[in-house]
C-alpha cells in the first residue's frame, strides 16, 4: 500500500494536522479535523487517517489521534 500515492483528500487532511499542531500544539481530534476539512461523519475521518497511518504519512503513539505526528 505504500506505494500508492496519497489522495487529494489525504493531503488535504495532512495540511490541517500540520497547520492544527502548529497553532495548538497537538493534533486535532476527529471532530476537530473533520469539521477542517469538511468532513461530517467521524467514521469517515478515522478511515483516512488509517489509511494515511498505513502510507506513513501520519504516525500517533497509542490509541488517540490527538497524538498524530506528520511522516513524510
Amino acid at each position: 500500500m505504500r506505494d500508492r500515492p496519497p489522495s487529494e483528500r489525504q493531503v488535504q487532511i495532512r495540511r490541517a494536522i500540520a497547520a492544527w499542531i502548529a497553532e495548538h500544539g497537538e493534533g486535532p481530534s476527529i471532530q476537530q479535523l473533520g469539521k477542517q476539512v469538511g468532513l461530517s461523519s467521524t467514521g469517515s475521518v478515522a478511515y483516512q487517517l488509517k489509511q494515511m497511518e498505513k502510507l506513513g504519512m501520519i504516525s500517533r503513539s497509542g490509541r488517540r489521534w490527538r497524538t498524530v505526528r506528520l511522516g513524510r
